[in-house]
């Protein structure tokens, strides 16, 4: 059965820190883009952060510099460390595993509140 099962958000004061974990289960997570997406109600689903199966990391302007995305290919997981949160950081957080061309999961989501 694949599962992606997130962990890790809670709430916060504004400039600090929250580390959220994605376990991965049912499919061969090493060989699958992890990206990490949120979502405020009424708008769409944005991407935040990629890391490619060999470690290639992207962000999105916004978080550039303060969110580090990672992941442990042995232990099929992958993490976003959030550091200096802002309010407009306040969002459902998804993770998600890509094959190109083929298979999409998605984790049921963590909720990150950030209050100034």
């Amino acid at each position: 059965q694949v599962q992606l099962v997130e962990s890790g958000g809670g709430s916060v004061q504004a400039g600090g820190s929250l580390r959220l974990s994605c376990a991965a289960s049912g499919f061969h997570f090493n060989v699958y883009m992890l990206n990490w997406y949120r979502q405020i109600p009424g708008k769409q689903r944005e991407l935040v952060a990629s890391i490619t199966p060999g470690g290639l990391t992207n962000y999105v302007d916004a978080v550039q510099g303060r969110f580090t995305v990672s992941r442990d290919n042995d232990k099929s997981k992958g993490f976003l460390q959030m550091n200096n949160l802002r309010p407009e950081d306040t969002a459902v957080y998804y993770c998600n595993a890509k094959l190109p061309g083929s298979y999409d999961y998605w984790g049921q989501g963590t909720q990150v509140t950030v209050s100034s």
